[in-house]
């Protein structure tokens, strides 16, 4: 008989040994005090700053999300009590989903328990029953997204990551009447980096490919009224499907796709991730609308962001600490190796009280390790210099060396990584 427990503490130890294994930190947060917070450590109670939240424009925190959710919340209940073919389905759910398919200029949009489901269902659905229909995904892409194609089963590509070249090579040899489609993200969350859109779109157009893009990360940010990348770009109506979180900017939880109102009823019929899932509560449905409603009409609170992120960048650019260069609000910082990352994420968090979570392997390459910098609309330009003033000691102090920096506008050569050792 298999010894099962020795079987997963070995899997256990070798995550550990490698520095993989991630350890959970109790965070109580407040709404008044975001993005400061408090957790007990040895017994003993510190405060810390995140600067690793996902909650992009402080929308979990918003008075006015907030009191929608609590009347709800009493007026429906805590739960929708069943799948949305049963007893799940309220008007809140309705008004959320056409909330989402005027925001991003759609027939139709469908909602999940959150954007992972909403990858993995979209997907997995269409190409179990397209089984003709080809994959081809950017190999930067999210494990929803792998999972959602490599369950349907389907022939897949991988284009290298935001080359367009490659992806036209792929194209190219693919017969022009083949059901195909292409799978990529707006804004990659690991090294910010920002796809060719509008090219990726033209090259769909020209090899009658579908278009499949994750906006996860850009929904809330970008675009007139927060839309994300597709809007800033004007190719709403050209894409075919868009894929969003209402548990980042939005700053509820949930996640959904917006595309035609065929495709949409085609998923919502036949996705088993839809159609086996009870429905969100519907106070979560409403605070999401609210909030949305809010993103559109307060464009400062993504400005905000976008200008602590640029004065983070000089401040770090006038300590010599090298980051990602890129043109999305993500700012990586990488340092080669998990056991070293996770060193200086615990030293900035227990010394300095700065929490920035360090991101391993199988979340990005091994070697890739890097800490994820994210400042919000609720921070301010002293947290951002308690952030760097860190920073700067905990790398010396690690024997990173902070190599002879000339900075060049628009360079990317200067800004690669921390860590070369």
């Amino acid at each position: 008989m298999t010894d099962y427990d020795s079987f997963f503490q070995a899997k256990l130890d070798h995550l550990k040994q490698q520095g993989n294994y991630r350890y959970f930190l109790s965070v109580n947060k407040s709404a008044q005090h975001f993005p400061q917070f408090y957790f007990e450590h040895e017994g003993i109670r510190r405060s810390a700053i995140n600067f690793c939240s996902n909650d992009y424009l402080g929308m979990s925190t918003e008075e006015e999300v907030i009191n929608k959710f609590s009347f709800i919340l009493h007026k429906s209940g805590a739960g929708s009590g069943g799948t949305r073919n049963l007893s799940g389905n309220t008007d809140h759910h309705q008004t959320l989903e056409q909330t989402l398919s005027r925001w991003h200029h759609k027939p139709a949009a469908l909602i999940f328990g959150g954007a992972y489901l909403a990858n993995l269902t979209a997907l997995q659905t269409l190409g179990r029953h397209l089984p003709e229909l080809v994959f081809i995904s950017d190999e930067r892409n999210h494990a929803s997204i792998i999972e959602g194609m490599r369950s349907a089963g389907n022939v897949k590509y991988i284009f290298r990551h935001n080359d367009m070249s490659h992806l036209r090579e792929i194209l190219s040899a693919l017969p022009i009447e083949q059901p195909k489609m292409i799978v990529f993200e707006s804004v990659y969350s690991m090294n910010g980096s920002v796809a060719p859109l509008k090219c990726i779109v033209k090259l769909a157009n020209e090899f009658k490919a579908l278009t499949y893009v994750d906006e996860v990360h850009a929904v809330g940010l970008y675009g007139a009224t927060g839309a994300g990348m597709c809007e800033q770009q004007n190719i709403s109506k050209e894409v075919d499907v868009i894929n969003g979180t209402l548990a980042k900017a939005v700053g509820v939880v949930g996640g959904y796709i917006a595309s035609s109102e065929r495709l949409i009823d085609f998923v919502r019929s036949f996705g088993s991730g839809f159609i086996f899932t009870s429905a969100l509560p519907p106070a979560v449905c409403a605070a999401a609308t609210k909030s949305i409603q809010y993103i559109q009409h307060n464009r400062f609170v993504r400005q905000t962001v976008h200008s602590l992120v640029h004065y983070l960048r000089q401040e770090l650019t006038e300590a010599q600490i090298l980051y990602v260069e890129n043109d999305s609000h993500i700012t990586p910082i990488k340092i080669a190796g998990a056991a070293k990352c996770k060193v200086i994420a615990d030293e900035l968090l227990h010394t300095h009280g700065i929490y920035v979570q360090p991101v391993n392997y199988p979340t990005v390459p091994l070697g890739e390790e890097c800490l994820r910098i994210i400042v919000t609309a609720r921070h301010n330009r002293k947290q951002v210099n308690q952030l760097v003033k860190s920073l700067s000691i905990v790398l010396t102090k690690a024997s990173i060396v902070k190599r002879d920096f000339l900075y060049i506008k628009g360079s990317k050569r200067n800004h690669l990584s921390v860590s070369q050792q």
